[in-house]
């Protein structure tokens, strides 16, 4: 070889050497950060689209099919990682070809990693597999748990990471995916999912669906029941069961005006369509915002839509946490904090000032209970949290809710509210469909709206330290004032004035309940039950606040006890029920408690029982 040649191939070696380091630098600055709670290397190789094709078979409470994903490989891979938990893994194929493949050590939170041989360039893999009787993210309900009682029901809860538990999938937060799926039904039911869906039932129990829209993994989400659609307008509308389509309706008939005041505030809605489906009384939370159809409790349903803020929340939700979602779930507060600021925005546009700050009193009066509530656990009042080596619903409390709230309303206030939604507007908009980690997100609040507009604010105080900083903002209400006038009258002179109360909203009846002195007497509380009625009230938010003083103050009267177990066993919401087991393990009657729950137990999904198994020290 000659010295020119020798020097050509010399080039050509630190080329390829710097083309490899390049591209190991790369790989350090790709997307995906480090997640505690999934098995998944992302970096490594990534789904990019679901195709999901199952079989629900009530008979068998079994879901069963075939997850394929097309992948993409980022590092020359040799495997990909997907999450499983109590799943029955039968085969999986790479490119159409059989491949082999692992599950690693069980863990009792995350489940098993299922590893995957691929090479350099296989495109997709197919998991043929089936669901178990411990599937938590299912909840199968028979006839007579549904509100018809004449057919099946089933729903899935994904969120944080019970989606591994309903389908094998690289269960992050930080993974957006596409997805397909055909999904078998009995013939009497409609299948519907977090995508475009059906208005009417098919004629063989097959149906078809295409999410467009990249979305992370705990936002896949299924139902399946004797249901019928009916549109609000022309891209909102409501999904029930059949004896409830027309009270739903009328209760959320201004999903569409919600749509329009968020459209004002922070750009243009992303989904397309907008709808909600009521499920059965078990399901676990207010609402829960699967992109294009929101899941909700049947608890919203008070006759008058004073509970329409849940709806508010879900929506907002299509924004912050749908739009531009938390990298992990350490950063929950990125999800939830904004979204209650935006529902409160929402409901303040909707039904003016008052109706907002009232929400917001109550949100704060939540906040200073859960931060009492954390007094020996401090670090769990911060807005980012280590969850690292907890499960995340651990970190689902009212300070990522209400402190991310306040957090944002203080800034409000600083920054004046037109720049402050300069600022959030510009913020969804340009980080849409992609995530975002709390540090990301304090660079980018420094950077387009504190330095911009030359503010100070302690930042790091409200983000990493415990409690509520001194300049929280502070939320006043004169009907919340006229409400503590009342009651304080009503507990001095033992006297009630049932005129004072005759145009209160829900929001006021609950301050109201919310705020009895600890000293008020069983003799007091049948006073204001026989003026009221509120034993009998067929408003769940009422009734729940009402029972747990009712536990708490060993109040008896109007047969209180059994209004109280009847609400237990019908009503699933986390939420409400957690709410009043606590106030039996608080009053020292977790015997009590205990009783119920052995009766309601099995109408709770998984995600209501871990809760309230912990909170009364429930074992099977």
């Amino acid at each position: 070889m000659n010295f020119k040649n020798t020097v050509l191939v010399a080039i050509a070696a630190i080329f390829m050497i710097s083309c490899a380091e390049t591209k190991k630098e790369e790989m350090k600055a790709l997307k995906y950060v480090d997640e505690p709670h999934s098995y998944a290397q992302p970096n490594e190789a990534v789904i990019t689209h679901l195709n999901l094709d199952i079989d629900v078979n009530f008979d068998k409470e079994v879901i069963s099919g075939t997850a394929s994903y097309d992948i993409t490989n980022n590092n020359e891979a040799t495997e990909i990682i997907l999450d499983a938990k109590n799943l029955v893994i039968e085969n999986v194929q790479a490119d159409g070809k059989d491949t082999k493949f692992s599950l690693g050590t069980y863990n009792e939170s995350l489940g098993q990693s299922l590893n995957i041989t691929i090479a350099k360039d296989t495109k997709k893999i197919t998991v043929f597999y089936q669901t178990t009787d411990k599937t938590e993210a299912v909840q199968w309900l028979n006839p007579q748990q549904t509100q018809d009682k004449t057919q099946p029901f089933l729903f899935t809860q994904g969120q944080a990471i019970l989606t591994r538990t309903w389908i094998p999938i690289q269960d992050s937060p930080q993974i957006r995916i596409t997805y397909d799926a055909t999904v078998r039904v009995p013939k009497e039911l409609m299948a519907v999912m977090s995508a475009e869906n059906p208005k009417v039932k098919s004629e063989n129990g097959e149906y078809h669906f295409k999410m467009a829209q990249k979305i992370p993994p705990y936002l896949m989400a299924l139902a399946v029941g004797d249901i019928a659609y009916k549109a609000v307008s022309n891209r909102t509308g409501i999904y029930a069961e059949n004896s409830m389509v027309d009270v739903v309706h009328e209760e959320f008939s201004e999903m569409e005006k919600m749509v329009v005041e968020a459209e004002k505030l922070y750009g243009k809605y992303a989904w397309d369509q907008f709808d909600v489906i009521v499920l059965p009384p078990s399901f676990p939370f207010g609402g829960m915002e699967n992109p294009r159809l929101t899941f909700a409790t049947p608890t919203l349903i008070a006759g008058d839509k004073s509970l329409t803020s849940v709806i508010a929340h879900e929506l907002a939700h299509s924004w912050s946490g749908n739009l531009v979602t938390n990298a992990t779930w350490d950063d929950f507060w990125l999800n939830e904090g904004f979204t209650v600021y935006f529902e409160n925005r929402i409901m303040e546009a909707l039904y003016g000032k008052e109706r907002a700050d009232m929400l917001g009193l109550i949100a704060r009066q939540d906040l200073d209970e859960e931060v009492e509530g954390f007094k020996d656990a401090p670090e769990n009042t911060h807005l980012k949290l280590d969850l690292s080596k907890r499960n995340p619903d651990d970190g689902m409390t009212s300070i990522a809710y209400d402190k991310g709230f306040m957090f944002l309303k203080t800034l409000e206030g600083i920054a004046g509210r037109e720049n402050f939604d300069v600022f959030l507007k510009n913020y969804f908009q340009g980080h849409a469909f992609s995530t975002m980690t709390t540090e990301k997100f304090i660079k980018y609040l420094n950077e387009n709206l504190l330095e911009k507009h030359n503010l100070s604010f302690n930042t790091d105080e409200w983000v990493y330290n415990p409690g509520v900083p001194s300049n929280a903002f502070e939320i006043k209400s004169d009907k919340f004032e006229n409400v503590s006038n009342t009651l304080k009258s009503i507990v001095e002179t033992n006297k009630v004035d049932a005129s004072v109360v005759k145009d209160w909203t829900t929001q006021e009846w609950v301050y109201f309940i919310r705020n009895f002195p600890e000293d008020i007497t069983p003799a007091q509380m049948a006073i204001i039950d026989n003026a009221f009625d509120l034993t009998n009230s067929t408003n769940s938010h009422k009734a729940m606040v009402w029972y747990e003083q009712a536990i708490i103050h060993n109040y008896k009267g109007n047969n209180v006890d059994t209004k109280i177990e009847e609400f237990l066993i019908r009503v699933g919401r986390r939420w409400y029920v957690s709410t009043l087991y606590k106030a039996f393990a608080k009053a020292g009657k977790t015997d009590e408690g205990l009783a119920i729950y052995k009766k309601a137990r099995a109408n709770y999904h998984s995600v209501t029982m871990n809760t309230v198994d912990e909170t009364l020290g429930y074992k099977e």
